[in-house]
């Protein structure tokens, strides 16, 4: 089989004219299809429905400490609730405080009290000429859009499928104090589901950062998410805190976790876990913003998950649920673009999405011809600071939403437009 590199330019006028029909029938389908973000499908949604039943007028809402839920107080969560979230970060109880619904609140918390008090005494970072954040692309859309709206300037750090180019991330922390944070989703990481080697976690615990007041945000969004139950196939990763500890840094991380994919995504609970310097630091400002958090949901979570392992269980059903769709995905592409040269995708163990990388200055014009067929996908340049990703290649697939059926069908629409776009690329260059 040849790539479509060494296709003719004869050979690819006739393939284009033979896609271009395959297109126009695609597009009178009238399709509405969505495989812009990763969220879970109502029958994810549904299969969680009897969390509302553990807790009725009738309950007891007192906590294990004796705390009455419905009351003010317990600031940094009911006890119970720590010890799930630490279980679900491999972390203890001590070094956790459980916020609300979304770890996005706690993340934007953390960089705008960065801002304007600064960390732990050091200074504001809004009375600095300069401050910088790395950013592993391609990354999650969101945490860029944080330091962009504080204004921070973003450096873009290649990821490779250990994790982040440490050997760039320890020559700039170490020589630029204005750079203050990394974001990382060091596991089954967004958009490519890689998942950081135990060298990889090392090397961040061991940075030795010329700013005092360097933080790595460590969002483990996806640390319970698998999507194979055999443990062989499951990624495992090093516990941060306990190795920051080791290598005598134990204020460098902050780790941010939440159920908003294994309960609900707009009624979950969500942690930090991080030192106890930094608790005692975050509590300060947590007491006047806050007089405490929904300890009801919090005791609601724990009531109906009971321990770790009820976790696990609730996600071998996610797992069940996905799997399939992923699955359907990488057939697919598999078969219509293996060894065409005009693709590359990532095989993720677990996580929310998978990473497609199309020739060099196809990403945005795959997107858009996809929309024109009525599929629309996450905006090419979203996984990269700016919405700019300089080769104009990366697209985030998130398969968790649609339903089979139509995955099915969003699928081949995806595949027709990566192969058209190609084509066009082609020519193009030819003709030049």
């Amino acid at each position: 089989m040849k790539t479509y590199q060494e296709l003719s330019k004869e050979e690819l006028l006739s393939l284009k004219a033979q896609l271009e029909k395959d297109f126009e029938d695609a597009k009178g389908k009238g399709l509405k299809l969505d495989m812009s973000r990763g969220k879970p499908s109502v029958a994810q949604l549904d299969m969680g429905m009897d969390i509302f039943d553990v807790l009725n007028s009738g309950s007891d809402l007192t906590s294990m400490e004796g705390v009455d839920v419905r009351n003010y107080g317990v600031l940094d969560g009911i006890l119970e609730a720590k010890n799930l979230m630490a279980d679900i970060m491999g972390v203890t109880a001590e070094h956790v405080i459980v916020y609300g619904n979304a770890s996005l609140n706690v993340m934007f918390d953390a960089v705008s009290s960065a801002v304007t008090h600064g960390v732990m005494g050091n200074t504001p970072w809004c009375k600095l000429d300069k401050v910088k954040f790395l950013c592993p692309v391609p990354g999650y859309d969101r945490h860029f859009a944080i330091t962009q709206h504080f204004g921070i300037e973003m450096i873009n750090v290649p990821m490779t499928p250990q994790g982040p180019d440490m050997d760039m991330v320890e020559k700039l922390v170490s020589q630029d104090e204005s750079i203050k944070g990394i974001w990382c989703v060091p596991k089954y990481s967004n958009p490519q589901g890689y998942t950081y080697s135990d060298e990889t976690v090392r090397r961040f615990a061991n940075l030795k950062p010329a700013a005092k007041d360097f933080r790595i945000f460590w969002d483990n969004a996806y640390s319970v998410h698998h999507l194979y139950d055999e443990e062989e196939r499951q990624d495992r990763i090093l516990e941060i805190l306990s190795e920051c500890e080791k290598a005598g840094n134990p204020d460098m991380v902050y780790e941010f976790a939440s159920t908003s994919k294994i309960s609900f995504s707009g009624a979950g609970v969500a942690a930090i876990a991080t030192s106890k310097g930094n608790l005692e630091y975050i509590k300060k400002a947590l007491a006047i913003q806050t007089i405490g958090h929904d300890k009801i949901n919090q005791l609601r979570h724990v009531r109906y998950f009971k321990n770790f392992d009820g976790v696990k269980a609730h996600m071998r059903k996610h797992a069940a649920l996905m799997r399939p769709k992923f699955e359907a995905i990488l057939d697919v592409l598999e078969r219509e673009l293996d060894g065409t040269g005009i693709g590359q995708w990532t095989k993720p163990n677990g996580g929310y999405f998978i990473s497609f990388e199309a020739m060099e200055g196809c990403a945005k014009a795959i997107a858009a011809k996809c929309k024109e067929a009525g599929v629309t996908l996450t905006g090419a340049g979203a996984t990269y600071p700016y919405g700019k990703d300089p080769k104009d290649s990366n697209i985030r697939i998130a398969p968790t939403y649609p339903a089979p059926d139509e995955l099915a069908l969003a699928t081949d629409v995806f595949v027709l437009c990566v192969k058209l776009v190609s084509i066009e690329k082609l020519l193009e260059n030819k003709t030049a």
